[in-house]
C-alpha cells in the first residue's frame, strides 16, 4: 500500500482496528477476517453502529486466505464493499482502491473478474445479470416514491448491493453503499449520494441493455 503512495497503518487485532478507527478518518479500512479479537465483520459492526466514530462511514474491504464461494457472497451481502483473497497483487490492490472513490467511473460498470470470482460460471452470471437488470428498472420507476420512505429505499439498496457484489455491478455497488451509510446516519440534507447513485443506476441499466444485445 505504501508502494502505492498511501499513508498505511497496520493494527496488530481486531480491538485495535476499532480503537484507531474510531479515532482516524480513514478512507478505506482493509480488515482480515480472522483478527486475534475482532475478526473483519465484528471490526465493522462496531464502527458502522457507533455514528461518533470517525471512520463509521468509509469503505471497507474483508480480506482472507481462505475464501469460497459461500463466504464470498455473505461477506458481500454484509457491507463490505469487496472482499479480497490473500495473497494478492498490486493490480489487486490498486482495483480495490478504486472503491475509495466516490464516484461512479472510479469502479468500472461491470466487473467481469469479480462476477466470475463470485458465481464461479460464466452462464450463471450472464442469468443474474439479466435478473438485475429487471430489478434495476424496477428501483428506478421506484425510486421517487422511496424518498419519501427511508427505511424502504434502506432495504432495497440492502439487497441490491448483494446483487450487484454477484453480478460484478462495481461501480453501482458502491454507490448504493454511500446512499445506505448517508441514510442510517440521517444525513438528509444533502443530495449529492442520491445524485450519484441515480446516474450510476442508470449507466449500469444501459451498459447490461448492451450486453445483453452483444
Amino acid at each position: 500500500m505504501r508502494s502505492l503512495g498511501l499513508d498505511a497503518q497496520a493494527c496488530h487485532d481486531g480491538p485495535s482496528a476499532i480503537a484507531m478507527a474510531r479515532h482516524e478518518a480513514f478512507d478505506l479500512l482493509l480488515l482480515d477476517c480472522r483478527m486475534p479479537g475482532a475478526g473483519a465483520e465484528a471490526v465493522l459492526t462496531a464502527l458502522r453502529s457507533d455514528p461518533g466514530a470517525r471512520s463509521t462511514d468509509c469503505t471497507a474491504v474483508a480480506t482472507s486466505a481462505e475464501m469460497d464461494v459461500v463466504e464470498r457472497q455473505r461477506l458481500l451481502a454484509a457491507e463490505f464493499s469487496e472482499v479480497l483473497q490473500k495473497p494478492c497483487n498490486l493490480a489487486d490492490l490498486r482495483r480495490i482502491l478504486a472503491l475509495v472513490q466516490a464516484g461512479a467511473t472510479a469502479a468500472p460498470l461491470l466487473d467481469d473478474a469479480q462476477a466470475l470470482a463470485t458465481m464461479g460460471d460464466a452462464d450463471v452470471v450472464k442469468a443474474m445479470r439479466t435478473l438485475l437488470r429487471t430489478e434495476l428498472a424496477t428501483l428506478y420507476q421506484d425510486l421517487d416514491e422511496l424518498l419519501d420512505d427511508t427505511q424502504g429505499l434502506a432495504e432495497r439498496l440492502h439487497r441490491l448491493r448483494s446483487s450487484c457484489g454477484f453480478c460484478g455491478a462495481a461501480a453501482l455497488g458502491v454507490q448504493a453503499t454511500v446512499l445506505q451509510r448517508h441514510l442510517k446516519l440521517g444525513h438528509s440534507g444533502s443530495l449529492a449520494p442520491l445524485s450519484r447513485f441515480r446516474r450510476a443506476l442508470l449507466a449500469t441499466i444501459e451498459a447490461l441493455g448492451h450486453e445483453a444485445e452483444a
